[in-house]
C-alpha cells in the first residue's frame, strides 16, 4: 500500500515494492533479474566513483581551487546518474513489467514506486 508523504508525493511500502520481491523489510528486498554484466559495469563505476570522491577529499585538504573541485562534484553526479539510469533500466525491464503486467494491486503499487522514485531523482 502507498502512503501520502504529506508532501504530495506517493510512497511505497518499505516491506514490499509493486512486483512483489520482497515480503519482509527493506534488508529482504532482491532484485527479480539482474544481468551479471550489468552488475559488474555497475560495480567498475561505483569503484571508480569512490575513488573520485577520496580524490574530492584530498582537493579539500590541499585547499584546491574551488572552481576545480566543483567540476569533479559534477563528474560525480553525472558518474551516478549513470548507475542509476542502469539501475531504472532493470527495475523497468524486470519488476516493473512483470507488476504492470499482471495487474491488480500489483500493477498498483508498481505505478506508485514508480512515481515515487522519479520525483527522488529528479532533483
Amino acid at each position: 500500500m502507498a502512503t501520502n508523504s504529506g508532501d504530495g508525493a506517493m510512497e511505497a511500502d518499505a516491506a514490499t515494492c509493486g512486483c512483489g520481491c520482497g515480503t519482509g523489510g527493506e534488508g529482504d528486498r532482491h532484485a527479480l533479474a539482474v544481468d551479471g554484466a550489468i552488475k559488474d559495469r555497475n560495480l567498475k563505476r561505483l569503484r571508480r566513483i569512490e575513488g573520485q570522491v577520496r580524490g574530492l577529499q584530498r582537493m579539500v585538504e590541499e585547499d584546491r581551487y574551488c572552481a576545480d573541485i566543483m567540476t569533479q562534484i559534477a563528474s560525480v553526479h553525472e558518474a551516478l546518474r549513470s548507475v542509476g539510469r542502469e539501475l531504472m533500466r532493470n527495475h523497468l525491464k524486470h519488476c516493473a513489467a512483470g507488476a504492470i503486467t499482471g495487474g491488480g494491486d500489483g500493477a498498483e503499487k508498481m505505478y506508485d514506486e514508480l512515481i515515487d522514485m522519479m520525483y527522488k531523482n529528479v532533483r
